[in-house]
Formats: structure tokens, C-alpha cells, sequence
């Protein structure tokens, strides 16, 4: 090792070395200057208009896709379908669950944008429009019973009951939508496997 390490240092010993001569650091950085301008770049109004432009282009795709996403809320036989924390009857309405603590806020919006998007995802299918309608009849009558129980939150003020039954009712109307979504998977799958008997 100790022989490695000699060989080593006379290796490098008989490599040449390379200085620079003096000054040219200085003179390549005078060249440099000289081929350099000092002046900033000047902006082109081209590319400020360009900017503005995108900009505007981006507020009226984003503007563009959340009207369309809006629109696909409507049930088969055209009514809204979406779930919503104002009241039906058009009434004032004072505090809702939400209003209650942040933990309450949390869970209602939670409940009604799921239960939204199962609406949402629920596919128009004519076969099925019965079944649909049924179970769009029982949202309804939850849907009216959740606003009963906000006019008694807001009569008798905050208590576990109501707090309870309100949630208990937000719960019950997103497992009524999963069973839907769940029978009609069924009769789509049975309605597959039929087609497929019939095709052998």
C-alpha cells in the first residue's frame, strides 16, 4: 500500500502543470463586457397583452366548466334533484347544523356533498325510471324532514335530539342513494348477463 501511495505522488509529481499568465481573468472579463450588454432586457408590451389574455382565457374556461358541471343536477323527468341546506318553503331561516360548531359544519357539508355526487352520478336510464322515482320520492320526504328539524333547531334551540335526528337524517338519505346505486348495478349486471346468455 505504502508503494501504491509513492507511485501515486510521482505520477503526479512528472504531470505538467498549467498555469495562466498573468491578467487573464482581467482580460477575459473585459472581453466579456464588451460582448455583453449591461442593459436589462426591455420587456415587450406583446407579452403583457399575452398575459392578460391567458388570464382572461382561464376565467372563462374555468367560469365555462363550473356552469356546465352545474347543469348535470337534473333528474330524469327534469326536476332538480340536489340536495341543499336552504329552506323549501322560501322562509328565513335563523341557525342550521353548520351554525352550531365547526366539528357540526364540517359533518353537514360532508353529508351533502356526498349526497349530491351519488345524485349526480346516478345514470338516466328509462328501464329503471320507476325504481328511481321511488327512491327519489323517499329523498324527498327526508329532504322535507331534515328542514322540520331545522325549524325546531331554530325554535327550541340546540339540543342532542335534534342534533342527533338531523344527522341521523343526513346519514339515512346518502344509505338510501347507495342502495339505489347498488340496485341498479344489480339489474345492470343481471341485465348484462342475460344479454350475454341470449347472445350464446
Amino acid at each position: 500500500m505504502a508503494r501504491d501511495l509513492r507511485k501515486l505522488f510521482e505520477k503526479e509529481r512528472e504531470q505538467k502543470r498549467y498555469n495562466m499568465k498573468d491578467g487573464h481573468e482581467d482580460r477575459f472579463l473585459a472581453k466579456l463586457e464588451a460582448e455583453l450588454p449591461n442593459d436589462p432586457p426591455k420587456r415587450k408590451i406583446f407579452s403583457l397583452w399575452m398575459q392578460i389574455a391567458a388570464s382572461v382565457v382561464v376565467a372563462v374556461g374555468l367560469s365555462f366548466y363550473y356552469f356546465n358541471s352545474n347543469e348535470n343536477t337534473t333528474s330524469p323527468n327534469g326536476k332538480v334533484t340536489v340536495v341543499d341546506n336552504d329552506n323549501p318553503n322560501g322562509d328565513v331561516q335563523g341557525i342550521s347544523l353548520g351554525d352550531l360548531s365547526p366539528d357540526l359544519k364540517k359533518i353537514e357539508t360532508y353529508y351533502i356533498t356526498t349526497i349530491n355526487l351519488q345524485l349526480a352520478e346516478l345514470a338516466d336510464d328509462p328501464v329503471n325510471k320507476d325504481l328511481v322515482d321511488s327512491y327519489m320520492e323517499r329523498l324527498a320526504e327526508l329532504n322535507k324532514e331534515y328542514h322540520r328539524l331545522n325549524q325546531e333547531l331554530n325554535e327550541l334551540g340546540p339540543n342532542d335530539q335534534t342534533i342527533s335526528a338531523l344527522i341521523n337524517n343526513l346519514q339515512l338519505r346518502l344509505q338510501l342513494l347507495q342502495k339505489l346505486k347498488t340496485k341498479l348495478n344489480q339489474l345492470k349486471s343481471s341485465k348484462n348477463e342475460q344479454e350475454s346468455s341470449n347472445i350464446v
